[in-house]
């Protein structure tokens, strides 16, 4: 049978672990023609890659929808759908060519930020260029140096911010004139506390907040370039957890004095500083400061003439961790109010807070489920639109939540995973929605009810003609004997019941990622699809430790991580061989970078139960690991000993009684080499013996064309021992 997941479906799927729904991928007859599908077909790199389809660049002008294609630009009117050209890209090139700037190829990437203006922006030979297609003219052109990185355009001002190797640029003005190991404009903390750049423009664009990271005291890592006559050192700064780390700055530099200020915050020393926000006026600075501990967070307000602190707004502390992720949001209407997102309940949710009145909140959402973020605001109606897991921790769906009263309303059709952009008016979002039976759909949505006014794309089935799983999902308990788990499990399309077939289990178990959700097959990934394909049952559970299910249920693996995921893990093992079709004999598992823990845990800790296991890019010693995301879950190797002591993995090697594979990049900078390298001395000791293949050139995941070749080793493994 097919079922999409709907509002209530989870309170079906809660009621007893028994409970599973079933979805049949292929609708056709397998002698109707079909074919068998290749990892070319299913792994992204793949000659024949099968992706849903989908409509690029879809934006907003305003409150009318752009959609550009490769030669022609359109807006949509959300009321009616009437599609009207704007430009076509030969008169844009024309225009170009007159000037010397040279032509675009497509205006797929062309983006139109000025609501109340007939200008797009887009790049082109290391310019940013602003061209009026009412007037044919080039508005601007603003040049960056060669070799920029990391630029980040102001559209107000005219601005570009970008790097050249460790300096920040504005304009053609080099900002900074550090040495090597500081580093300034970049990502720092190891791109941790919801960190994904380094620059941050005032609202006018007239001042810029920029990080300054000083290195130079941290230990190098040495990678190596092997693709040099003699191999070549490519060191990396690698804060390992519980030794010296990095010390962060925050400066304000302004284009039109060339001056910079930096924020007065004492010593950065052991200190995080992360979510920078301004103040609607560009006056004032804000971020949330951590300790190296990091269960102490403080929200504060710096003058962004001066650099001095102006007052601590609010504190947070926790017995494990505080993990701040989003700046704060002041409200378009009033600029005195903000609105600061927390898990101080157990659950991410919004709070206002006025600048006046520091230490004081209002929660706007609250329950057992969380905010995922903030669309954007209805100003004229006083709400702000955001997508959150209310209707089941599988889901993302749409809200509006009425500042006044934090009166919530659904406004999208209660189903699957959604990703929205929202008008300048708020009025309207481009919904872009998949569910487990729905590849992609597309359409406008009115916020006022949640009812699609324009349809924009229905996607086919990316895999039709191929022959494709079944895919079935459920609960079971997690080792607490109370935990509600999700599980996936794909079946082969001939399955028979009678027989008795292989597993392999995929597993990521780490916070910040969820295996298992309610997009298109459950979000099935394409390995999974193949290989069940081939003959084997593909199981994948969400243990306690994972996303979207709330701070306790993550944080339930502090100071010991692996463990309590283990745990959950072999309750589904349990399952598993409780179905009669299930061969306990030959169990395998999977997983990379904390999957690749994951994968090597279970083999060590669980030897009589996994039969072959591939690990990729496995932490095998916490202590190796990075300081921010590694003591957040494990506190400092000093402080807790015996935690890191039992979450090491070498000390198990002996245990080792299946066929592991562990798969390493060579140029891995988040999960370095010496984790798998120190495993294989320690199995060399117990006189136990893996096997060991590596990626060169790659980081922490194998990308491109070898992604195939990865996945076809992958299998092989499986095929030859499981």
């Amino acid at each position: 049978m097919k079922k999409n997941i709907t509002r209530g479906l989870v309170a079906l799927l809660m009621a007893a672990p028994c409970l599973y729904t079933q979805l049949t991928m292929a609708q056709e007859n397998p002698e109707n023609n079909l074919r068998m599908p290749t990892l070319e077909d299913l792994i992204p790199g793949g000659d024949s890659y099968r992706y849903t389809e989908s409509l690029y660049g879809l934006q907003w002008w305003g409150d009318l929808c752009v959609k550009p294609e490769t030669d022609s630009l359109f807006t949509v009117s959300p009321k009616n759908g009437k599609e009207e050209l704007l430009c076509t890209r030969e008169t844009v090139n024309k225009r170009l060519e007159a000037e010397g700037l040279g032509r675009l190829t497509n205006l797929e990437y062309v983006r139109t930020p000025w609501a109340e203006e007939t200008r797009m922006m887009f790049t082109l030979h290391g310019k940013y260029i602003v061209y009026d297609w009412k007037e044919d003219k080039v508005v601007s052109v603003r040049a960056m140096k060669e070799g920029a990185a990391n630029a980040d355009y102001h559209t107000g001002s005219g601005h570009v911010a970008y790097t050249i190797g460790n300096n920040l640029y504005v304009d053609d003005r080099q900002v900074t004139d550090e040495p090597r190991g500081i580093v300034c404009g970049q990502t720092v903390h190891r791109n941790e506390f919801g960190i994904t750049k380094g620059t941050f423009w005032n609202p006018e664009g007239n001042l810029l907040a920029f990080y300054r990271m000083d290195e130079s005291m941290v230990t190098e890592y040495p990678l190596v370039d092997i693709t040099a006559r003699i191999g070549e050192v490519n060191p990396v700064r690698y804060p390992m957890a519980g030794m010296t780390s990095h010390k962060v700055t925050v400066g304000i530099y302004s284009p039109d004095k060339g001056s910079t200020v930096f924020l007065d915050a004492g010593d950065p020393t052991d200190r995080y500083f992360t979510n920078i926000s301004w103040s609607p006026d560009g006056q004032s600075v804000f971020l949330i400061e951590l300790n190296r501990d990091q269960n102490h967070a403080k929200l504060c307000q710096y003058d962004a003439q001066t650099g001095k602190l102006l007052g601590v707004l609010l504190e947070e502390k926790h017995e494990k961790y505080v993990e701040p992720q989003q700046p704060i949001l002041f409200l378009p209407w009033d600029d005195t109010q903000f609105i600061y997102q927390s898990q101080r309940d157990g659950w991410n949710h919004l709070y206002l807070m006025e600048l006046d009145k520091p230490g004081q909140v209002r929660q706007l959402t609250s329950g057992p489920w969380l905010v995922q973020s903030i669309l954007g605001f209805n100003t004229k109606k006083k709400e702000v639109i955001i997508a959150a897991t209310k209707e089941s921790p599988l889901q993302s769906n749409l809200y509006k939540v009425r500042i006044k009263d934090g009166k919530l309303t659904p406004t999208d059709n209660g189903q699957g995973v959604h990703n929205a952009l929202l008008s300048a008016s708020g009025t309207y979002v481009i919904d872009n929605w998949s569910s487990p039976d729905v590849p992609r759909s597309i359409a406008i949505v009115a916020t006022a009810d949640g009812k699609e006014t324009v349809h924009l794309l229905t996607a086919e089935d990316p895999f039709k003609g191929l022959v494709m799983p079944t895919v079935e999902t459920g609960t079971l308990k997690a080792a607490d004997g109370k935990t509600d788990l999700y599980w996936r499990m794909l079946k082969p399309r001939d399955f028979d019941p009678t027989k008795k077939y292989p597993v392999i289990v995929y597993v990521y178990g780490g916070p910040h990622a969820q295996m298992l959700s309610a997009n298109y097959m459950y979000a099935a990934r394409g390995w999974d699809l193949y290989m069940a394909d081939k003959g084997f049952i593909m199981f994948t559970l969400d243990n306690r430790g994972s996303s979207n299910r709330g701070l306790e249920f993550e944080n339930c693996t502090f100071r010991h991580l692996g463990i309590e995921e283990g745990k959950d893990q072999v309750k589904g093992i349990e399952y598993l061989k409780s179905l009669p079709y299930v061969d306990a004999n030959r169990i395998g598992v999977h997983g990379w970078s904390f999957g690749g823990h994951m994968t090597t845990a279970l083999m060590l800790r669980y030897p009589d139960i996994f039969k072959v296991g591939v690990a990729g890019g496995p932490v095998i010693d916490w202590k190796y690991y990075e300081v921010m995301y590694g003591e957040r879950y494990m506190d400092t190797p000093q402080q807790n000993p015996d935690g890191y002591r039992q979450c090491d993995l070498k000390q198990y090697a002996k245990n080792l009684k299946g066929r592991l594979l562990i798969i390493h990049d060579d140029h891995d900078d988040t999960c370095v080499p010496q984790h798998t390298l120190s495993f294989m001395k320690a199995c060399v000791d117990a006189r136990t013996y893996p096997d060991l293949f590596i990626y060169p050139g790659h980081k922490h995941n194998v990308l491109g064309r070898d992604r195939v070749h990865l996945h076809e080793k992958i299998t092989r493994y499986f095929e030859d021992n499981l």
